[in-house]
């Protein structure tokens, strides 16, 4: 077999696709490159006015989703209608439960300014209402009136009392009647000298007196109420008289909104049942420490809280949402400490996100609302009902006992778009069974897409539009074509270029800041290189340590000679955002037995569970070839040297199974060489993931220790369109000094590693004694045999 070209290990980008100098000659992109499945369902979404047709956007992180929906969203938002504005006024029957005002758009604020007006109105001009001659004189003719009639009832009973020689007194007890003689009042001592028949006559006329004074006392309340209510009805006349401009001004600049209306009737109401509340305030009061008092808080009641606003002609509200807390996402009710204990009203209640959103278009990172409390719950009860009920969580679980509100909800219209990875919809479709009524739309963002010639000229308008955005230095073609080429590696395929708007804007950003570090006025394809290098290098020290372990054999792996079931096999590690490859020893041991591979990581638990299937594989591939006919009777143990933490994958498989085909044919492996790869129960090598991390680990230990130009790789054929090795890796390929070698059969892997042709069976099924599965079947039908002897040997004793 011959090793791969080295212009296969990396697929340059032709810069003649490239017809530019610089990126300042191109125009940016003005659309989303490769998204076009995603906008045309985030479009069928915001267009289709239906309930449940939520959108939940999902792909891979930094791929730009966010700035992607906002810009799809911003026309559609400005041509829609704009939403009403929405305020909480007082209940003046229930001031627990303040009402939710609906105003034409750009109405809310002056409405505010208007009441706040009205009230400072109403408290100058009631008063100065009050002070008037007119109210003075009408108020004295009451009150005259009042005494007038007072004073003619006591007249008449006095002149009565009169013609009858009685005189009317005001004691200290009320009002009593004594008898008069020669026009003075007669004393008791005087009345007992009387006769009989006189005192019985006097006493007479004092009852008569006494039921007519009875009477007219009786009477008095009355006449007090009377007055008090003349009085009342005189307040009522002033003060509608005093109100009844302002208010009718502001009846008349909202004619066409009748629920201001209604409130300004209750408004008017009110004022005339609190008229004692609209005293003379011009003089500021004191408190008896000579502190000037804060205003009276009554005139709360008539203010608007203002919850929503928007400007006419403005467009539907396009939100994002970045803490979607509970209070955040559906408002909250403040309370103010007072003597002690928390009050609230209708001012207090403030808006949430849906408030604000409400009407248009509120985008959301899904991860975060599910990880707030109660904030998941809350959204779907608000879209199922159609409507926002402001509570408190304590309030929600029935935790506080503090005194609260009861807000009127407010009708709920938006369109809701949840932003977050593939892994949560498919969770969330799978737990919540409301979730897919309430998200019918799911858009999938592309993470990568085709790279052709044409493609190509897109991606580099999409990178200018990242530069022009960025303020960035122009990128020469080179500098584009190098930035291409780390796309494709990025997506581990090299016909494939990455999506993933972050990645690439940050290695914008970094190849910009090289390049002015240099003094350069254009970026160069050695910048991105550097770029790339320093991304990696800032991520490299477990790498760094892990290769010093192995250049040190602390951690033992052979690059050189020949050893019997001892192979290097390739993994690779996860460090934050950089993979990187490792070198790992894997060694199979064979004795007879009954037919077992003991798989010695899953046997300690430091192995998964698709690691452990391709280990029950290889025992499937050697009995069905080698042992078709007769017992497998083999006992193998395979394990990873120098391995502490869990092993999982099946890409060791291929190196595993041509450890054990050596340890069989007692064949040498050469040590120069390192696999990955996963096979099947029919030998065939099949495609793994992370090759060029693989590959360039190997490489980077071999060089260390100095290349010899035996030291190479096999891989799967599979994955050698996924090749987009470093410039280094290619250019020791190009020089001989380190091979690649695609591979589609463990046989062909035996025949690299040993040097020994693998052989094919002949008509009989026989393979060629000298050949690596001729020795391997040779070795079974030994063990079949020794199996066979020993067990009839354990017979006879037992006989």
């Amino acid at each position: 077999m011959h090793a791969l070209e080295p212009d296969v290990l990396r697929t340059r980008c032709d810069e003649r696709q490239l017809r530019f100098e610089t990126t300042a000659e191109i125009a940016p992109l003005d659309y989303a490159l490769g998204q076009e499945h995603a906008l045309a369902a985030v479009e069928f979404a915001a267009s289709i006015e239906r309930e449940g047709y939520n959108l939940y956007a999902m792909g891979e992180p930094g791929a730009g989703k966010y700035s992607m929906i906002r810009d799809a969203l911003t026309q559609r938002a400005r041509a829609d209608a704009t939403p009403d504005d929405w305020c909480y006024i007082n209940n003046f029957g229930d001031p627990q439960k303040p009402i939710a005002l609906a105003l034409p758009p750009g109405a809310a604020q002056p409405l505010r300014a208007d009441m706040e007006a009205l009230v400072a109105t109403l408290r100058s001009a009631i008063p100065a209402a009050f002070s008037s001659e007119v109210y003075r004189s009408r108020l004295g003719e009451i009150e005259e009136q009042f005494s007038r009639r007072q004073e003619d009832a006591f007249a008449q009973i006095q002149a009565e009392a009169k013609r009858r020689d009685m005189a009317v007194l005001h004691t200290p007890g009320g009002f009593g009647i004594a008898p008069i003689k020669d026009g003075e009042v007669m004393g008791p001592d005087e009345f007992k000298t009387l006769d009989q028949d006189e005192q019985q006559r006097i006493q007479t006329k004092t009852d008569a007196l006494k039921e007519r004074l009875s009477q007219a006392l009786l009477q008095a309340p009355e006449r007090l109420k009377q007055k008090q209510q003349q009085i009342e009805e005189l307040n009522r006349e002033i003060a509608t008289d005093a109100i009844q401009a302002p208010i009718d001004a502001l009846r008349e600049r909202y004619a066409d909104c009748g629920p201001v209306l209604e409130y300004l009737a209750h408004v008017q109401t009110d004022v005339l049942a609190h008229l004692i509340e609209f005293g003379d305030h011009s003089t500021p009061q004191t408190n008896p420490l000579g502190l000037q008092q804060p205003p009276s808080p009554f005139f709360k009641r008539y203010q608007v809280n203002v919850m929503v606003e928007h400007e006419p002609g403005a467009g539907a509200p396009l939100m994002f949402l970045d803490n979607p807390s509970y209070r955040h996402l559906i408002g909250r009710i403040e309370h103010t400490a007072q003597m002690g204990t928390l009050i609230t009203d209708f001012t207090q209640v403030k808006p949430g996100a849906l408030h604000r959103g409400n009407g248009g278009y509120l985008i959301v990172e899904a991860r975060k609302l599910l990880l707030e409390p109660y904030a998941w719950y809350a959204l779907k009860r608000a879209l199922k009902a159609g409507r926002i009920d402001i509570e408190s969580i304590g309030e929600l679980l029935g935790l506080t006992s503090t005194e609260s509100l009861e807000p009127t909800p407010i009708p709920l219209r938006i369109k809701m778009i949840l932003i977050g990875e593939p892994q949560l919809y498919y969770l969330l479709c799978a737990h919540d069974p409301e979730f897919n009524d309430l998200f019918k739309v799911a858009a999938e963002f592309e993470d990568r897409i085709d790279r052709t010639s044409e493609h190509a000229t897109a991606y580099a308008k999409f990178i200018a539009s990242i530069i022009t955005k960025q303020d960035l230095l122009p990128f020469d073609r080179g500098s584009i074509a190098e930035v291409i080429e780390h796309s494709a590696r990025l997506t581990e395929d090299a016909y494939k270029m990455a999506l993933n708007i972050r990645r690439i804007s940050d290695l914008l950003t970094e190849a910009d800041h090289w390049a002015r570090e240099d003094g350069a006025s254009v970026v160069s394809r050695d910048h991105v290189s550097k770029a790339v290098e320093q991304q990696i290098e800032r991520l490299s020290r477990m790498r760094k340590r892990l290769q010093e372990a192995m250049l040190r054999e602390t951690l033992l792996i052979d690059t050189e000679g020949t050893q019997v079931g001892q192979i290097n096999g390739l993994s690779v590690i996860r460090a934050g955002e950089l993979d990187f490859g490792q070198p790992s020893r894997i060694t199979a041991t064979v004795r007879m037995g009954k037919g077992e591979v003991i798989d010695i990581q899953r046997e300690v638990k430091l192995g998964g569970s698709i690691h452990s299937k391709g280990v029950l594989i290889l025992s499937a591939y050697l009995g069905a070839r080698y042992a078709p006919e007769q017992p497998l009777s083999l006992l193998a143990s395979l394990v990873f040297e120098q391995t502490y933490a869990l092993v999982d994958g099946d890409s060791a498989s291929v190196a595993e199974l041509c450890a054990l085909l050596s340890a069989l044919a007692e064949l040498p492996i050469r040590q120069a060489l390192a696999v990955t790869g996963s096979v099947n129960q029919l030998g065939k090598v099949q495609a793994i993931g992370g090759v060029n991390e693989k590959v360039e680990a190997f490489f980077d230990l071999c060089e260390s220790r100095g290349l010899t130009g035996d030291q190479g790789a096999l891989i799967p054929r599979a994955n050698v369109k996924h090749l987009m090795l470093r410039h280094d890796v290619v250019d020791a390929a190009r020089e001989d000094r380190f091979h690649l070698y695609a591979i589609d059969t463990v046989d062909e892997a035996m025949e690299l590693l040993t040097g020994c042709v693998a052989g094919t069976p002949d008509g009989d099924g026989m393979y060629p004694a000298d050949s690596v599965n001729g020795r391997v079947a040779d070795r079974l039908t030994k063990y079949a045999r020794q199996r066979r002897t020993f067990a009839a040997g354990n017979e006879t004793g037992r006989s």
